[in-house]
């Protein structure tokens, strides 16, 4: 993979060196001669690791490492200080100050290589686990403390929203697996890139599913016009695949749910647990295909806005509640409506291949 290291030193000739050391492995180098050429640089492409040298024009190797951390995009990009002693008291200042290791002068290139090998790594393994851990998992475990102590659970308002796939069980049953796992996996794909789109997070995958979570003053806002999105784009890009694979149900509740780590000390998760939660499952069961059902907790906190429309209001029995739920089938509005629901499964079923 080929990498974008940042050099920065007053020292024109000590920054060739190390171009020269580096080029050859694939990597790109980009210099600069202080430390605010160094922060325009950084702001303008994205650095993978950064090798300062602890004396720099006007922003030296320690201020450097602060302003650095405070860009949120690098608070764990390595930063190797260059140093032309190791008993350098001001190389400790700029370690406790956010750098990761250093190198000393002259550069030998067993020793540079090394060294980045290794933070090359650290990168490597700091992406594939955002591959397999959902964003505030992640999030949790790289803002863990140094001594382990897990933070206390906490009680938040969220919106959560859950998708299924309706009669995917039947369906699976009749398809090859490896087609169907394709098929499903794609179909995931697209719900999560819209997630994240609208701000929101996946907490769980669940198989045909999803278990979505959303957090801020817009939170039941933004999960109702991601479902509206996660429904069209089904029905619309995937309209090539069988129509079984676009049946989504989706269900949205809102309230108060406990957030934090579950588990033993050996296998956490970092979840939402609660009635909130289990209401919004509860409703995701309630919805028939190609429909989204929320609560009247969601009506109540989103019916001013002119791109929803709440609709066929009833009181269904749920299972593991005493009283029956008030609930909503959620549609554009009509201001936000180039195609109802109706006509995107429509033209999409015109498309399938008979």
């Amino acid at each position: 993979m080929k990498r974008i290291i940042l050099i920065v030193d007053n020292d024109s000739d000590a920054r060739n060196v190390l171009r020269q050391l580096l080029e050859p492995e694939g990597h790109h180098i980009v210099q600069a001669e202080s430390g605010e050429q160094a922060l325009a640089l950084a702001l303008e492409v994205h650095v993978d690791v950064f090798l300062l040298a602890i004396e720099t024009p006007r922003i030296n190797g320690i201020m450097l490492c602060k302003e650095i951390r405070a860009i949120d995009r690098y608070r764990k990009a390595p930063i190797i200080l260059l140093t032309g002693s190791s008993a350098d008291r001001r190389l400790h200042q700029a370690l406790n100050s956010g750098g990761d290791d250093f190198i000393e002068k002259p550069y030998w290139p067993v020793i540079v290589q090394a060294r980045l090998r290794l933070h090359f790594q650290r990168l490597d393994y700091s992406r594939r686990l955002k591959q397999y851990l959902p964003k505030r998992t992640h999030e949790e475990f790289e803002s863990d403390p140094p001594n382990g102590a897990l933070g206390k659970p906490e009680e938040r308002d969220l919106a959560i929203l859950f998708t299924d796939v309706r009669g995917f069980t039947a369906f699976s049953e009749g398809t090859e697996p490896a087609r169907l796992f394709s098929l499903v996996s794609e179909l995931v794909a697209d719900q999560v890139n819209v997630i994240h789109d609208y701000g929101g997070y996946v907490d769980k995958f669940g198989g045909d599913g999803v278990m979505a979570v959303f957090d801020g003053p817009e939170m039941v806002l933004q999960s109702c016009l991601c479902a509206l999105n996660i429904l069209e784009n089904t029905l619309m890009q995937n309209s090539l695949h069988p129509e079984e694979i676009r049946r989504v149900g989706i269900g949205i509740h809102t309230g108060r749910a406990v957030v934090g780590n579950i588990g033993s000390p050996e296998h956490l998760d970092y979840s939402a647990i609660g009635t909130t939660v289990n209401l919004a499952a509860r409703l995701c069961g309630q919805a028939e295909a190609t429909s989204i059902v929320v609560s009247k907790a969601v009506r109540d906190a989103a019916a001013g806005d002119p791109r929803l429309k709440f609709r066929s209001e009833r009181r269904v029995a749920i299972r593991g509640f005493k009283e029956p739920v008030t609930v909503y089938t959620l549609r554009r509005g009509e201001l936000a409506n180039p195609l109802s629901t109706t006509d995107i499964l429509q033209t999409a079923q015109r498309k399938s291949p008979q």
